[in-house]
This record gives C-alpha cells, structure tokens and sequence, in this order.
C-alpha cells in the first residue's frame, strides 16, 4: 500500500486558460498523471538503491520533462 496521502489533481486548462470540461478527458489526464507519477517513483527508488544519488535521479527527470516537445501545437 503506497503510504504517501493522495495529490488534489490539477484544473487542466486550454490554452485559453478555460478549463477542460469533459469529464472523460479529465480522467484521462488524472489517470496519465498518476500513471507517471508511479513510474518515476519507481525509477527514483531503483536509482536509490543502486546507490545513485536521488538529487541527480531528480534533476535526470525534470530535464526530461523540460525537454519534451509539444505534438500538434499551433503556432
């Protein structure tokens, strides 16, 4: 059982800033997010306990984050 306490999911929002209204794209998003959130856990313990220092399994991770290109976008 996953002792951390559950996150309030974020408001998605539009590029307009309005929120996302369809409830099945909300879940979508909130099952994404989840989904990554587990995934990185994972990847920070196993870095953890392969002796690597969890700062840099950190940075490693928001660097591929900031680093994603975003699809379809409208210029």
């Amino acid at each position: 059982m996953d002792s951390r306490s559950p996150k309030e999911p974020p408001v998605w929002r539009q590029p307009d800033g309005k929120p996302v209204s369809c409830l099945e794209k909300i879940k979508v998003l909130n099952q994404n997010i989840q989904e990554i959130e587990t995934l990185c856990a994972d990847a920070l313990e196993d870095g953890v306990l392969m002796g690597c220092d969890a700062t840099q399994i950190k940075q490693a991770l928001h660097e591929l984050i900031d680093g994603l290109t975003t699809p379809h976008a409208k210029d």
